[in-house]
């Protein structure tokens, strides 16, 4: 057996942590950072106050912010004319998904002469980069969901194919990570609740998937007894910074874990976040218990594993009792129905696109057209198999 493992970067964790930014930016000699975040933040106070106040430790900080969730290839190509024009040595990831997405792959790309798609996660595509040519990254996340902080890869809209992609490359991992649970109090609770449910589907569908990864099992295992802990208490609370904190530490754990794989949530997710704008945790919390008692047959003994760590009634269907009132309090639609017009929903096309998504791979249990087919249909039926 050969497998390598591969773990997180450097985690500054903490209230007012987001005041060290200037030191994570000396530490890795950035001295021209381009500050990334996304259209919806760049205005808020909280963001104007702080970036005033970091601003005045360098000559000059441009920022880029032109782009909202599921951003594009296109989003990504106009960053780095940025970063260029502005002669950027660094970049700082500042937001939620899509801000760390988007500056990740700026950072990436800002050295690279082929086109974005060229790095897909496929086989050794990453070796096609110029790896001494990726700018160093500094990421502030702002929710607590995709955990994409602590992830070696970006994930973008290829608009002329509609398809979200999975650009991976092993430097794309940020070198500092500042987690400040302060960031994520004025979260709405809307929001807070989906990007916990894309933090549970992490952990969880990580911990489900096949292969050999002790270190990443037991990491999704903790990740999904402190979402399980204060994911409610965030949303109905959002001042509670203990809450606040145990998410932003349980996405970030989500991502390291699921190195190990994902599975169909996510490959069911991708073309609907894609094709309409549907939030990418919002899309995993409708999906999880149609992908789960799908898989049953191959996940019931891990499933009771994770029954037992976290206190739930020893048996499969308690964990989808559970499942199903964590969405119903967090007021998350049962069907996919609820949150996209059934009648442009093509079957067909969708149920490829979910085939082809590099998720698939990594399902518990071997999927066909057919089964991405059966899992859409259950999901906008709200019908559980």
């Amino acid at each position: 057996m050969k497998i390598n493992w591969n773990y997180p970067t450097s985690v500054w964790v903490g209230e007012n942590r987001i005041n060290d930014l200037f030191i994570g930016c000396e530490t890795l000699k950035i001295k021209k950072p381009l500050f990334v975040t996304d259209k919806d933040l760049v205005d808020l106070p909280m963001v104007k106050n702080f970036f005033s106040k970091f601003k005045q430790s360098f000559e000059k900080v441009p920022i880029f912010s032109n782009f909202s969730g599921n951003p594009n290839g296109e989003n990504v190509e106009e960053g780095v004319l940025v970063f260029k024009k502005n002669k950027c040595d660094g970049v700082i990831a500042f937001g939620g998904g899509s801000g760390l997405d988007v500056g990740k792959a700026i950072a990436f790309m800002s050295g690279q002469s082929r086109p974005i798609w060229d790095f897909e996660d496929i086989g050794d595509y990453w070796k096609r980069a110029d790896s001494n040519k990726i700018a160093p990254i500094i990421a502030v996340p702002t929710t607590a969901g995709t955990g994409s902080e602590t992830g070696r890869a970006t994930v973008i809209v290829n608009k002329k194919t509609g398809i979200k992609k999975i650009i991976f490359h092993p430097k794309i991992l940020p070198s500092v990570v500042i987690i400040d649970p302060c960031l994520t109090i004025d979260l709405s609770p809307r929001l807070t609740a989906a990007t916990g449910m894309d933090a549970l589907a992490h952990n969880l569908e990580a911990f489900c998937a096949p292969g050999f990864h002790p270190m990443a099992d037991g990491i999704a295992l903790e990740g999904m007894r402190l979402i399980k802990k204060s994911l409610l208490t965030a949303v109905t609370d959002g001042k509670n910074i203990t809450a606040r904190l145990d998410m932003m530490v349980a996405a970030s754990m989500g991502s390291t874990a699921f190195q190990k794989g994902l599975g169909a949530i996510h490959s069911l997710s991708h073309p609907v976040n894609a094709q309409f704008n549907i939030h990418h945790g919002l899309s995993n919390a409708i999906f999880m218990p149609y992908v789960l008692t799908f898989n049953k047959e191959d996940i019931e003994k891990k499933i009771v594993l994770i029954c037992n760590y976290l206190n739930i009634e020893k048996n499969f269907n308690s964990f989808i009792d559970w499942i199903m009132k964590l969405r119903k309090d967090l007021k998350i639609p049962h069907k996919l129905s609820e949150v996209l017009d059934e009648k442009k929903f093509d079957l067909n096309k969708f149920s490829q696109m979910a085939l082809d998504d590099p998720s698939t791979g990594t399902n518990p249990k071997k999927l066909s057209k057919s089964d991405m087919k059966v899992m859409y249909e259950h999901s906008l039926l709200g019908k559980l198999f």
